[in-house]
């Protein structure tokens, strides 16, 4: 048995039918002419034989009685692989955007508690000859580093698969006395850990409080953020989504960023915050007051590849009320700069664990009653989406033999922040995965095209009108080179 940390629960509590809580990617892979076997085939068996070095896919949830606190994970005693690894096939012709429109739907589908929260698509019928691959496993099983790190293992650096070792797995089914024993004894290890960093969070608390002007605590963070505008944006949502994907070169974006003095994280705030100048100005107009990001930040130690959440969130100001594209830039980078130091100084008191006895009820509780309140679209905002940036793998990775080319990363969306973009580095591309609420945002395709226009905004030497026009013109995957 496994406990859940406080945080992988909380995504567990606050999944709604709206609001399912799993994370994802989309890949293309490369065709294979004159390819025999059945590739679906190829993936099960390639899953299967790595199943003992997986964790994440073979674990499944077991309840505690009426409830009371977390479940635990516990292995299962099967893994039935011609559920979890399914085939797809897109109606003729399968162009990009049915593809992109096929994921949104599975994106808005929750996972089987029942099993081990995770599946695979292979999607078939794309008019390019080539595959997709969409994964989704659910956020109370990794955040965005752990799923690298899984990608990983079940993926290989070359076209023939690695040997990896047979091992015999068992499944685990804990009566009621060891589950109630198991939420008793981590409620009482969580206690204990949050009681011993009382003196700690007190002292850094005082400390950011005498910061002075010129510091990195809380005046600074006075000084840089507020509640966010309400935009179109932040509305209660319901399960239907809107997704899209873009491939910007990763050196361009590091030209932008030199040129600017500024970090790749940056840049990739500005290119979102351009887009959404573009995307207010066509639906209402952009507010006076800048925009928020939520910004998740990772507490893994280095080499902690554990398969759990370690991660924490801060704000930045998008400095969508700067006209000049440039100018917004410099903005963002001292807006990120203050952010950054604010974190630095609390991260070692921020709890990713704490006691969950009567948690889940008042969670679950109060997740459904927020969204049937619409209480998003009655108060102010503190942040307007979310934006993530995940470092990714410099090198191309293989499935079963098949060359991964794109590497989409998927997130969620919540009521009030209808709309994601997540970002992941992948063999010389920035890979940006957009999932929005239909609600707050129809079409995400066109908020994809915009973060181009607003990424040839920035390059040194590059039109921007002429890298609009070309977005429209070249094929999805050249769409970031248009302005190049």
């Amino acid at each position: 048995m496994k406990p859940l940390s406080g945080l992988d629960s909380l995504f567990l509590h606050l999944e709604t039918a709206a609001t399912p809580m799993h994370v994802g990617a989309l890949h293309l892979l490369e065709a294979a002419p004159g390819e025999r076997d059945d590739f679906v085939a190829r993936v099960r068996n390639h899953i299967g034989d790595r199943l003992h070095l997986l964790p994440v896919f073979t674990r499944r949830l077991a309840p505690m009685p009426l409830g009371f606190a977390n479940p635990v994970w516990v292995e299962a005693d099967e893994v039935d692989l011609d559920y979890h690894v399914r085939r797809i096939r897109l109606p003729a012709p399968g162009t990009h955007a049915q593809l992109e429109a096929t994921v949104a739907r599975l994106h808005g589908q929750r996972l089987d508690r029942a099993r081990p929260l995770w599946l695979f698509h292979v999607i078939e019928g794309l008019e390019s000859g080539q595959r997709a691959v969409y994964t989704k496993v659910h956020h109370a099983a990794v955040d965005g580093a752990a799923g690298v790190a899984l990608a990983q293992v079940l993926l290989d650096s070359s076209p023939t698969p690695r040997a990896v070792a047979p091992r015999v797995r068992r499944g685990e089914r804990p009566g009621l006395v060891a589950l109630i024993g198991a939420a008793l004894r981590t409620s009482a290890a969580q206690t204990a850990r949050l009681v011993r960093h009382v003196p700690d969070a007190v002292r850094v608390l005082a400390q950011l409080a005498q910061s002075g002007e010129g510091g990195g605590g809380l005046p600074a963070l006075r000084r840089n953020f507020s509640f966010g505008p309400h935009t179109p944006l932040n509305v209660a949502i319901d399960g239907a989504r809107s997704l899209a994907t873009l491939s910007l070169p990763l050196d361009a974006v590091k030209r932008i960023a030199a040129a600017n003095d500024a970090k790749l994280n940056d840049v990739v705030l500005a290119i979102v915050a351009g887009a959404l100048r573009r995307h207010l100005e066509a639906h209402g107009g952009v507010p006076s007051k800048p925009l928020v990001a939520a910004v998740p930040v990772s507490l893994r130690e280095a080499g902690n590849t554990e398969a759990t959440t370690l991660a924490t969130m801060t704000l930045a100001s998008l400095a969508t009320d700067v006209t000049d594209p440039h100018a917004r830039l410099a903005a963002i980078r001292a807006a990120t700069g203050a952010a950054k130091s604010l974190t630095r100084s609390v991260r070692a008191i921020i709890p990713t664990d704490f006691p969950s006895l009567g948690v889940p009820w008042l969670l679950s509780a109060a997740a459904a009653l927020y969204g049937r309140t619409r209480l998003a679209e009655r108060i102010p905002p503190i942040a307007n989406l979310v934006v993530s940036n995940v470092p990714g793998p410099s090198a191309p990775l293989y499935l079963a033999g098949a060359k991964l080319l794109s590497y989409w990363p998927l997130s969620i969306v919540e009521h009030g922040l209808g709309l994601n973009v997540t970002v992941q580095s992948y063999a010389g591309s920035l890979d940006f995965g957009v999932v929005a609420a239909r609600k707050a945002l129809p079409d995400a395709r066109q908020f994809a095209e915009d973060m181009h226009a607003a990424f040839a905004e920035l390059l040194p030497d590059a039109a921007p009108v002429r890298a609009r026009k070309a977005v429209r013109r070249t094929p999805p995957r050249l769409r970031a080179t248009a302005g190049e």
